[in-house]
């Protein structure tokens, strides 16, 4: 009986695992991930900083949350906010090659914020950032479509994770960016 309750105890701390007890033996700042032109982004280079980690997508419906995504850059970056774009075709949205969705961004939203290469989200060929974002957070680190943001702490911890639903400009995201950068 008592193997049965210690058994039962264990899978159900499994399915609630609580995020802030994680240990974190690696934080967001000791990856790197190739940018769209082919740099390396040491995301050291961001250390004490909040960043906002969004997979992005051509031809989603949620594309337009580009134009909010640039608008949160030009307003917080002096501040302290990084927004990095993932480019992902996990969800089958994005184009094939680098230039093309580098262009369209441009063209289109006029980003400047930083963009990575495309770059896989989820499953076993996921980017090591997303693998450790759902082993230090959960479930909910786990982009479902794209625009799925991620919002990383200065301690480079994930602080705060939002569906494609939530746009980048909504009052829960901006209140929490800012409670980070003071």
């Amino acid at each position: 009986m008592n193997k049965f309750i210690l058994i039962s105890l264990s899978i159900i701390m499994f399915f609630f695992k609580n995020p802030a007890m994680s240990n974190y033996e690696k934080t967001f700042f000791d990856f790197k991930i190739e940018g769209i032109t082919g740099e390396v982004i040491d995301l050291k280079d961001y250390e004490n900083k909040v960043i906002l980690l969004v997979n992005t997508a051509s031809y989603c419906g949620f594309t337009k949350q580009y134009s909010d995504l640039q608008k949160l850059w030009n307003q917080y970056k002096t501040k302290g906010l990084i927004v990095l774009g993932i480019p992902s075709n996990s969800f089958n949205q994005e184009k094939n090659d680098n230039d093309e969705v580098k262009n369209f961004c441009e063209v289109n939203f006029n980003i400047n914020f930083p963009l990575s290469n495309i770059t896989e989200v989820k499953g076993d060929n996921a980017h090591e950032i997303f693998k450790w974002a759902k082993k230090n957070h959960g479930n909910s680190a786990i982009p479902k479509w794209n625009f799925h943001k991620i919002l990383i702490n200065k301690s480079g911890k994930v602080e705060e994770t939002y569906s494609s639903f939530t746009k980048p400009s909504s009052k829960k995201i901006i209140d929490k960016i800012e409670k980070l950068l003071n």
